[in-house]
């Protein structure tokens, strides 16, 4: 038990350390229409999974859907968190044509969406 547990400790603090001061961090949390099929927003997801390979200035991508259990999404069921080098990575991230695509292809289904950008910190 203690064994898995300094495993995981470990772990956590390598993770941490890997993580690149100052990278701009693009977080963003989807609310679906109650009309959107579970086939769309898997479609929706895997299109969101497609944008690091047409788009290079995004470093890092993960995605996951809500698991909270104490309620306090607002019917937030998605939440995907996309990390450039800097704000310039954002900045052409934006109005790329594939991130415009996706765009297009998600609106029709979203009912909202929350998005959060921010400078990573260490401190």
């Amino acid at each position: 038990m203690i064994k898995a547990f300094v495993l995981t400790a470990m772990s956590a603090a390598l993770a941490n350390s890997a993580l690149a001061e100052n990278e701009f961090r693009h977080v963003v949390l989807f609310k679906f229409k109650p009309e959107a099929t579970a086939d769309k927003i898997e479609e929706i997801e895997k299109a969101f999974a497609e944008l690091p390979s047409k788009i290079d200035t995004i470093t890092g991508y993960e995605w996951g859907k809500s698991e909270s259990v104490e309620g306090l999404n607002d019917g937030f069921t998605h939440c995907f968190l996309v990390t450039f080098k800097d704000k310039a990575g954002l900045e052409t991230y934006l109005p790329h044509e594939a991130h415009k695509a996706f765009g297009a292809k998600l609106k029709p289904l979203l009912e909202k969406a929350t998005v959060f950008d921010y400078t990573a910190k260490k401190d």
